[in-house]
């Protein structure tokens, strides 16, 4: 028999949480393994169906977990496709381009910055491989501040990268705050210490 409930609390770094029952009654465990459909990943609040399962050690767990998506909210998703505003996205790194290459004609630009970038763009996007791979297999997540901190020290052009390529954390309103907050925080720390503005401030 399937039930409806609600996804009540939820770990997405270690990948299962618990669902509250409509009709009341035990919050039942889930883990991401049990979701049948992995189009994004799951969400307090998010309204599910789901079958109940008993483990060997006579506890309750969820199975066959089905999201429930109004009509309205199905339109909405497709029209909030990463595909049709991902190109917009990716201006932020020839823009960046040029501003770096303004930097390097007014100020001095010590090589081992482009250097920094670019290594950090590299590794950033593979840990987004990592990430990703491990979210579509049910297993451990990436800790989002690890995604986040690779992104301030200069691996956000990476970031911005695997997220449309790969389709991930591309969807997640309150991850994507924080990580273009991190975004202009870089690009200011880089103007920063570009500019005679470092002298200034060394005083």
């Amino acid at each position: 028999m399937r039930i409806e409930g609600a996804v009540k609390t939820w770990n997405d770094d270690r990948g299962f949480g618990f669902i509250e029952p409509v009709h009341g009654g035990q919050e039942i465990f889930v883990h991401i393994k049990a979701f049948t459909s992995r189009a994004g990943r799951p969400e307090i609040g998010q309204r599910v169906t789901f079958e109940v399962e008993m483990t060997s050690d006579g506890k309750k767990r969820a199975k066959h977990v089905e999201v429930v998506r109004p009509k309205r909210q199905e339109a909405k998703r497709r029209n909030d496709n990463p595909a049709q505003w991902g190109t917009a996205t990716l201006f932020a790194i020839p823009a960046f381009l040029a501003l770096f290459a303004a930097a390097s004609f007014l100020w001095t630009v010590p090589d081992w910055v482009a250097g920094l970038y670019l290594g950090a763009s590299v590794l950033c996007f593979g840990v987004y491989a990592i990430d990703k791979s491990a979210a579509t297999a049910g297993r451990w997540c990436v800790r989002e501040d690890t995604l986040l901190g690779l992104g301030l020290i200069g691996g956000w052009p990476g970031a911005i990268v695997a997220q449309q390529v790969l389709r991930h954390k591309s969807n997640k309103a309150s991850f994507r705050a924080k990580f273009w907050a991190t975004v202009i925080a870089n690009i200011l720390g880089f103007i920063a210490l570009s500019s005679p503005l470092r002298t200034m401030l060394s005083v």
